[in-house]
């Protein structure tokens, strides 16, 4: 037994015990020493899929809490600062197909790009078969910062990716033609998808623009809208309802400032630029969310949870008709919160990145009514 699988072990051992569930919520462990958790997603059977951002995937048993050996067949991957394996999307038809989507950053065209990976998971969960790299960005950039990068499909079988500015403030947020700082949509082909804007001198995968780093996003399970988390600079973390061919404003209006504590573009709002439905101001750095769902937080239906890497918590948010009317921090000081899910039986998981001073699997414990 290796050290991963003898900490998952121990924490197993404390998992989903007889006693009645305590009215606030708290964090069950399923697994600890993960190397920089970032995606989750679940399959049949108790297991979750987890990517590593230094360039590993694993399935973890969350009955048991056992941490299988690195899966085989991942793509190369550029796996330094902020780049790596990102993000996991299970296909909707996985049953019949078992295909997953992987978002990765990699070296091509003389740089470093956000891109997407499908293959087929094997029946014995051990290796990606029929692997192929299905989109690359348009444009790279040097640098290991602001990579994206989310994947979630959408009623109609599309894919959303999200993507970064790369960290250099760069106005090709701002140009349509250009992957850098949007949201994407494409088919499982990697192509445009049917829908798209597809306006004037805009890419055809380009769905909105004007982006900084979006690093959460899930749709809404009633309007079936995407919602996204993006990262301010200085304050100025942003929730967004991204329309089709609508343009967030990065970096011409913001509500952050810059690192230096200098003035970033034209101020708050410019005529064009759409507002964010919420902003944070000190930063808290989202990241993964879910819209809860199910009667297992009857008290939390329909909020919104959003992760906190520099707030170290999770964000309740009451949506009325929305617009944020309430916020809550749960779970504040614990670590870096990195992405949340909610697995079939309609429990939550959340994903927290290096600290104390692994990553790990946690469930979330709530019985308010």
């Amino acid at each position: 037994m290796n050290r991963r699988q003898f900490m998952a072990s121990a924490c197993a051992a404390s998992l989903f015990p007889h006693s009645v569930f305590a009215q606030t919520p708290t964090l069950q462990p399923v697994a600890e020493g993960l190397d920089h958790p970032w995606g989750l997603a679940f399959l049949a059977n108790n297991l979750a899929l987890v990517s590593e951002r230094s360039g590993t995937l694993r399935t973890i048993s969350i009955e048991a809490g056992y941490i299988s050996s690195p899966i085989a067949g991942l793509p190369d991957m550029y796996s330094e600062g902020q780049g790596g394996l990102l993000d996991i999307a299970i296909a909707p038809d996985f049953t019949k197909t078992r295909e997953i989507f992987l978002s990765f950053s990699e070296r091509y065209n003389k740089g470093i790009g956000t891109s997407v990976f499908k293959a087929r998971l094997s029946d014995d969960l051990t290796s990606l078969e029929n692997g192929q790299v299905i989109f690359r960005q348009n444009m790279t950039a040097g640098g290991g910062r602001h990579f994206g990068s989310r994947l979630v499909f959408d009623r109609y079988g599309y894919l959303f990716v999200t993507t970064g500015d790369r960290g250099t403030m760069s106005e090709e947020a701002q140009n349509p033609k250009s992957h850098i700082g949007k949201v994407l949509r494409i088919t499982r082909q990697g192509t445009a998808a049917p829908g798209n804007p597809m306006l004037p001198d805009w890419a055809a995968e380009v769905w909105s623009l004007g982006h900084r780093n979006i690093q959460g996003a899930a749709l809404h399970p009633q309007t079936q809208e995407l919602w996204t988390a993006e990262h301010g600079a200085r304050g100025g973390d942003e929730l967004n309802l991204p329309q089709a061919g609508k343009n967030y404003g990065w970096p011409k209006i913001t509500y952050g400032r810059d690192y230096s504590g200098a003035k970033i573009g034209e101020g708050t709002s410019a005529s064009g630029l759409e507002q964010p439905v919420h902003y944070w101001d000190p930063s808290i750095a989202p990241s993964g969310m879910i819209f809860v769902t199910g009667n297992r937080y009857p008290s939390w239906t329909g909020d919104l949870l959003v992760g906190a890497l520099a707030g170290e918590h999770i964000a309740r948010l009451r949506l009325d008709k929305g617009k944020i009317v309430k916020e809550e921090r749960l779970f504040e000081a614990f670590a870096r919160f990195r992405s949340l899910a909610q697995a079939p039986d309609g429990w939550i998981y959340a994903l927290t990145d290096n600290a104390r001073p692994y990553g790990g699997l946690y469930r979330i414990v709530h019985s308010g009514s």
